[in-house]
């Protein structure tokens, strides 16, 4: 196989947000783990900077009215704590880079094989309206922005985030070239579920063993039943066994198989893939970076022999840290 040089897009803004103390969105792992991945090797010729969408593009996977309560603050206050940030300019700036950003990834993926972003999975939001953190759909997005231009792809979006990937079903119950395909904690938020094209629900206290297996499972469907020309994957690393929000019992080890086996599948049937980094909440940042730098770790295992410093990253006392 060809080396790959893989795109990585970030921004400095993703980190660029004032939140209450203690607030439970940990909003500096992205400047962390770009921080992580230059010390580790990443090269400059690597890093893209997203470019910020508009209202207009925006608009074309939510509805209006909801945007215009989006640009002038005017939502009653249960919206806002449903959404669960406070309103301000530069949150509405922060969310469109973002969005921006796996619009980028994915576009991308199809001439490089695969693309990283460094933030990404904002899957709560609906149509017209937001929720856990989500105001606007980025994964939703990118997939509309990417079938204006080419009409007759079939994408599948495989969300591995602990949280269901709710609003992106929706988004796309209509639409059979987009395959939604969401493996979730089954007792966790959202509590209401939405119905995903492939729903693989898995109870608390979930192990690596039977997770990979429900994943093997996943992409055998996939590769049988929908033979999509781009993945876009949320590795979400909510999954750990130490996240605050998780419920399963995922060592580092199995998150960095997961990423792995999700990446090799994509690899093996030369399938592009855009992987944003999803969700991942604990207070222990360190513990979190780590956590996140494992779909660097794997894509680097996968497409390229670069001189990135990965392989004695992970240690199975790091499991306990």
């Amino acid at each position: 196989m060809t080396k790959v040089n893989i795109p990585f897009i970030y921004s400095p803004i993703y980190s660029q947000l004032e939140l209450p103390e203690r607030h439970r969105y940990p909003i500096e792992k992205y400047r962390l783990l770009h921080d992580w991945a230059v010390r580790h090797g990443a090269q400059k010729d690597q890093w893209q900077r997203p470019v910020t969408l508009t209202w207009e593009q925006v608009a074309q996977t939510h509805c209006s009215s909801y945007i215009e309560k989006l640009k002038t603050n005017n939502f009653e206050k249960a919206e806002w704590r449903r959404i669960g940030f406070p309103w301000s300019e530069q949150l509405l700036t922060r969310s469109l880079t973002s969005a921006g950003g796996t619009v980028q990834a994915l576009q991308m993926a199809l001439s490089s094989s695969i693309a990283i972003h460094f933030s990404g999975g904002y899957h709560h939001a609906h149509h017209d309206w937001g929720s856990g953190f989500c105001l606007i759909n980025d994964l939703a997005i990118a997939c509309h922005q990417l079938l204006l231009q080419y009409p007759h792809l079939k994408v599948a979006v495989l969300d591995t985030d602990v949280h269901q990937g709710d609003g992106t079903a929706t988004l796309f119950q209509n639409d059979p070239r987009v395959f939604t395909c969401s493996i979730h904690g089954e007792k966790n938020f959202p509590f209401s579920k939405s119905l995903s094209d492939l729903d693989i629900p898995l109870p608390k206290g979930t192990t690596d063993k039977s997770y990979l297996q429900a994943l093997q499972h996943t992409l055998s469907f996939i590769a049988k039943n929908v033979k999509p020309d781009v993945i876009l994957y949320d590795a979400g690393v909510d999954i750990y066994t130490k996240d605050d929000l998780g419920h399963f019992h995922i060592s580092l080890n199995g998150l960095f198989q997961r990423d792995m086996t999700v990446l090799s599948f994509c690899r093996q049937n030369d399938i592009p893939v855009a992987a944003v980094i999803g969700g991942g909440y604990q207070r222990n940042l360190e513990r979190l970076v780590r956590g996140h730098a494992q779909l660097l770790r794997a894509a680097y295992y996968v497409y390229t022999e670069n001189n990135f410093e990965l392989r004695s990253v992970v240690r199975s006392s790091e499991d306990e840290v």
